[in-house]
C-alpha cells in the first residue's frame, strides 16, 4: 500500500494545477469575449494534450527509474560507443529499441547521461526517438497511404539531421549541458580518455549516494526506489506539461484557419509557418502525421515533411522540459539547429524527390 501511496502526493499536486489552470484560462478567455465554440475548443485541445502525453511520461519517468535503480553506470558506459561517428548512429537509432514518445525521451536520456552516457548522444537521442521508431514510421505510413514517400522522407531527413547535429555537438560541446549537476557528468566530447577518469569517479560517487537504497533490501527495496524515483520525476516534468499544454492551447485557439490558405504558395514561407505551427501544436509524433495529412490540399509536400520533422524534435511542450533539465544556452543552439537543417532539408527533398 505504500508504494502505491508514494505517487499520491505529485498525482493530486498536478491535478489541483491542472484545474487550477483550466479556470483560470477559462475564465480568461471569458473575460475577452470569445464565443462558446472557441472556449470549447480550448478545453478540448487542453485536455486532449495533457491525456495524450501523459501516459507517455508516465511510461519515460518508469524507464528512467528503472536505468537508475538496475542499470549500472558501468553497464551503460561499456555499451555506449566511444568512437564519435558510432555514437551518433548509436543515439539516432536507439529508439528501434526504446520507442518513445518526446514527452518521455526527456527523463530516460537525463539518467543516462548521469549515468554516464556522453551527453551528445543522450541530446541525439531526445531528438531522433521520437521519429526515428517503428510506431511512428507505421503511423506515417498510414496517414500517407497515398503519398508514401512521405513516411520515407521523414525518415532520412530526421535521420539526416540528428546525425549533423550529433556531430556538430560532439565538436563544439565541451561543457555539461544538464542543470544543477557537477561538472564531471556531462564533459564527454572533447576527449574520452579526459571523461572517463572522471566519469569513474563519478560513478563511485554515485553508487555510493544510492548504495542506501539498494543494498541488503532485495528486489522489494529496489522496487521501492523505482517507485521513489518515479515519482519526483513524474512531478517535475508534469508540471512543465501542464504549462505547456495551456500555452499550447490558448495560442491554437486565437488562430483562424481561414489564414492558412493564402501561405502554402509561398515555398519558404510556408515550411516555416509549418514548422511553427508544428512547435505551437505540441502534438505527439505517434499521431502527427494525421493532423498533417488534413492540410494535404492546402499545403506542399515539403512543407509537411517540415511539420513532421521538426515537431517531434523541438514543440512547445518539450521545450519546456528541455530547459527544466538542460542549460538555456544548449536548448536555444538546438532549436537553432533544427530549424535550420529541417528548413534547408524539406526543401530540397521537395525540390529534387517529392515533385
Amino acid at each position: 500500500m505504500r508504494f502505491v501511496l508514494r505517487f499520491v502526493p505529485p498525482i493530486l499536486t498536478l491535478l489541483c494545477l491542472f484545474m487550477i489552470g483550466l479556470i483560470l484560462f477559462e475564465r480568461q478567455l471569458a473575460g475577452l469575449t470569445l464565443n462558446v465554440s472557441a472556449l470549447q475548443s480550448f478545453k478540448i485541445l487542453f485536455i486532449s494534450l495533457i491525456l495524450e502525453a501523459f501516459p507517455f511520461i508516465l511510461l519515460g519517468v518508469i524507464v528512467s527509474s528503472l536505468l537508475q535503480v538496475f542499470v549500472s553506470d558501468r553497464l551503460i558506459q561499456r555499451l555506449t560507443p566511444k568512437n564519435p561517428i558510432g555514437g551518433v548512429l548509436f543515439g539516432s537509432l536507439l529508439g528501434l529499441l526504446f520507442p518513445l514518445c518526446e514527452c518521455g525521451m526527456i527523463p530516460v536520456v537525463r539518467r543516462l547521461i548521469r549515468k554516464g552516457m556522453p551527453a551528445y548522444i543522450g541530446l541525439v537521442f531526445i531528438l531522433a526517438g521520437p521519429i526515428l521508431n517503428p510506431i511512428v514510421y507505421t503511423s506515417t505510413y498510414t496517414a500517407f497511404r497515398s503519398q508514401p514517400e512521405i513516411a520515407y522522407s521523414r525518415m532520412a531527413l530526421a535521420f539526416a539531421v540528428t546525425v549533423m547535429i550529433g556531430l556538430l555537438l560532439y565538436r563544439f560541446m565541451r561543457f555539461n549541458p544538464l542543470r544543477h549537476d557537477k561538472p564531471t557528468l556531462g564533459i564527454q566530447n572533447a576527449g574520452h580518455s579526459h571523461s572517463h577518469n572522471h566519469s569513474h569517479v563519478h560513478t563511485h560517487s554515485h553508487e555510493h549516494d544510492h548504495s542506501h537504497e539498494i543494498s541488503g533490501t532485495g528486489f522489494r527495496g529496489r522496487f521501492t526506489s523505482v517507485l521513489s524515483h518515479a515519482s519526483d520525476e513524474f512531478f517535475e516534468m508534469g508540471k512543465y506539461l501542464i504549462f505547456g499544454a495551456l500555452l499550447t492551447a490558448w495560442i491554437q485557439t486565437s488562430i483562424s484557419r481561414s489564414t492558412l490558405t493564402g501561405i502554402g504558395d509561398h515555398p519558404w514561407f510556408s515550411h516555416l509557418f509549418m514548422m511553427g505551427f508544428a512547435f505551437i501544436l505540441s502534438i505527439c509524433s505517434t499521431s502527427d502525421a494525421f493532423v498533417a495529412a488534413s492540410f494535404g490540399g492546402t499545403f506542399s509536400s515539403g512543407s509537411l515533411l517540415a511539420f513532421l520533422v521538426f515537431g517531434p524534435m523541438i514543440d512547445l511542450k518539450n521545450t519546456l522540459m528541455l530547459l527544466s533539465t538542460f542549460k538555456t544556452k544548449v536548448v536555444l543552439w538546438l532549436i537553432l539547429m533544427c530549424g535550420v537543417f529541417v528548413l534547408i532539408g524539406s526543401y530540397l527533398i521537395e525540390y529534387f524527390y517529392l515533385n
